[in-house]
């Protein structure tokens, strides 16, 4: 799958920091069902790599890994199963080698200098990061006019109560969601009604 198509499966991409006891397995199949099928397991703590290559293994999900900033990092995530790869910030480097590994890569950007090195690289779809610390929807609206072509997924910031704003936007394909999965989270029902709630986004 393309970055395109990969962004595209949902209004929401669960970001998921892994401080949990809960089943990785089961915490996907959740949010598959709910309608999330996308999930960003960030790699900032031991788990990462190991609940990446569990929810890779479920059917119908697309397991990426969250927070890579070196080229090694994309290695270990693409061998544990990572369908998608993505950084907080722009790095040719980083660029480079997931263009190598043939792994869809999503890169931070806040400011139009970095979109426009970001297309000549040759990517046009961005992670807007920190989105509200950034400006929010407002500075995305304005990038609107010079990057018509550009996709963004503004993560950082974005809540239930500001979602809708980001995806009303024609250059927004999704937002990447923290509060789907709260940290220490040991009720699969919970993640269930929000993943649900989140999912329903895409219908209003």
């Amino acid at each position: 799958m393309t970055i395109d198509e990969i962004m595209r499966q949902g209004p929401v991409i669960p970001v998921l920091v892994w401080n949990h006891s809960l089943d990785p397995a089961a915490v996907a199949e959740v949010l598959v069902k709910a309608g999330l099928p996308v999930i960003e397991v960030t790699l900032r703590t031991p788990a990462a790599l190991d609940v990446l290559r569990a929810m890779s293994n479920v059917p119908g999900a697309i397991a990426g890994a969250g927070t890579v900033t070196t080229p090694e990092m994309l290695g270990q995530a693409a061998e544990a199963g990572a369908k998608f790869i993505v950084s907080p910030g722009l790095s040719e480097r980083l660029a480079t080698a997931a263009t190598k590994a043939g792994v869809p890569l999503l890169p931070g950007v806040a400011t139009a200098g970095e979109i426009l090195r970001g297309l000549e690289l040759g990517l046009d779809h961005f992670k807007f990061f920190p989105a509200e610390a950034a400006g929010g929807a407002p500075v995305l609206k304005a990038m609107q006019g010079p990057y018509s072509n550009v996709r963004f997924c503004p993560t950082g910031g974005v809540t239930t109560e500001n979602a809708r704003e980001y995806l009303d936007l024609d250059c927004v394909l999704c937002v990447g969601g923290t509060w789907i999965m709260k940290p220490g989270e040991s009720d699969l029902d919970k993640i269930r009604e929000r993943a649900e709630a989140a999912a329903a986004l895409a219908r209003n």
